[in-house]
């Protein structure tokens, strides 16, 4: 233990975004990661402790061993645990530990010198865009299903609960990495690898899209944040992702290209029928758990482009990588151990044999 270095709490670090932000922090800070027992990604450069939201005493326990060991003064407090699901459906986890445990985690901070507190939101706590248009910091907010819903009431209880904490409220896209590790991203990539009829359909405009943002990227935005915390506002509604926004139909020539040596045809149906299609998927007996629920169908069309200008004029920040860029590499991986690829993202398979291009043109 350096006593001399400053002190970063990461919560949820034992996830993907909280072990890589632990790591990169560990190279200039003491970082404490608060998170449940367990995998799946402890960071062996954290001072790792076992601390559940939902509990007073835990996380009582938890802050105590921060003060026992490192004293008072934490520089930064990096916010990541949450619960969040796909099925849509309201579930009381996101007021036990999205909403309540954030209030317990700032209640027991109040004792301390927190110079920063940075909680992860998402972008989808705005209203969706039309093309050409780009949502700033100022765009109406709209959250449109339980997670993001959960984010603006913690995002509110922040601002109320916060004392004399400065916060970031960090509205972040959908995250991915060189491997993928997105749950869209990688159900998209199965459908196409898999030649799924579902593939080829898309239940809105083709021509929409929303922002991602690499997970290095995303890391390289807190250290700026922390390093910045003494000169940003006490408040701070900030947005993260990649300023150039990949449509559904890019993505789907992109991938049918990549992993087919082909154009992919996408057809644009009406939100009836795919609903009725994920309906019979979602209900029909013996049939594998789908990813696409009915619920999903209403937001498919919904275009998220970021207006990054604030980040890049406080911070100095944008993002250095891309979704495009970083396709080819998550395909390979796929292609060099499409098993390995599959038991990762926890997709049903096994996957299939892909015979090679030429041999079914030869057909």
């Amino acid at each position: 233990m350096d006593r001399t270095q400053d002190v970063v709490i990461v919560t949820g670090s034992s996830g993907l975004i909280g072990s890589a932000t632990a790591a990169r922090l560990a190279e200039r800070f003491a970082v404490v990661g608060f998170d449940r027992a367990g995998p799946p990604h402890p960071p062996p450069s954290a001072d790792c402790v076992s601390v559940d939201l939902t509990s007073d005493d835990s996380v009582r326990e938890g802050l105590s061993h921060v003060r026992d060991r490192y004293g008072e003064r934490i520089a930064s407090v990096v916010h990541l645990a949450a619960y969040y699901d796909f099925s849509g459906e309201p579930s009381p986890k996101y007021e036990q530990v999205t909403i309540r445990g954030t209030e317990r985690l700032l209640r027991g901070l109040q004792a301390f010198a927190v110079g920063q507190f940075v909680f992860s939101s998402t972008m989808l706590v705005h209203a969706p865009c039309d093309p050409g248009q780009r949502i700033n910091e100022a765009w109406p907010l709209d959250p449109r299903w339980a997670y993001p819903e959960s984010k603006v009431k913690t995002e509110r209880l922040i601002e109320t609960g916060r004392g004399s904490i400065p916060a970031v409220l960090l509205r972040v896209a959908g995250v991915y990495d060189d491997y993928c590790h997105s749950l869209p991203l990688s159900h998209h990539i199965q459908r196409i690898y898999e030649r799924a009829l579902t593939s080829h359909v898309f239940p809105g405009h083709i021509s929409h899209g929303q922002s991602f943002l690499h997970l290095d990227d995303l890391v390289d935005l807190l250290l700026r944040l922390i390093d910045a915390r003494a000169a940003v506002p006490p408040i701070l509604p900030l947005l993260a992702g990649e300023p150039t926004t990949v449509t559904y139909d890019e993505l789907q020539h992109t991938l049918g290209r990549l992993i087919h040596g082909e154009e992919w045809d996408t057809r644009e149906i009406p939100k009836s029928l795919a609903k009725a299609g994920a309906w019979v998927q979602d209900t029909l007996p013996g049939a594998e758990d789908p990813f696409i629920k009915p619920w999903m169908i209403d937001f498919a069309g919904d275009h998220y482009a970021l207006d990054i200008t604030r980040a890049r004029t406080l911070l100095h920040w944008e993002p250095r990588r891309s979704l495009n860029e970083t396709l080819p590499r998550m395909v390979d991986a796929l292609k060099a151990d499409p098993i390995q690829w599959y038991r990762e993202h926890q997709l049903s398979g096994p996957p299939p044999t892909e015979e090679p291009a030429r041999e079914r043109k030869n057909r």
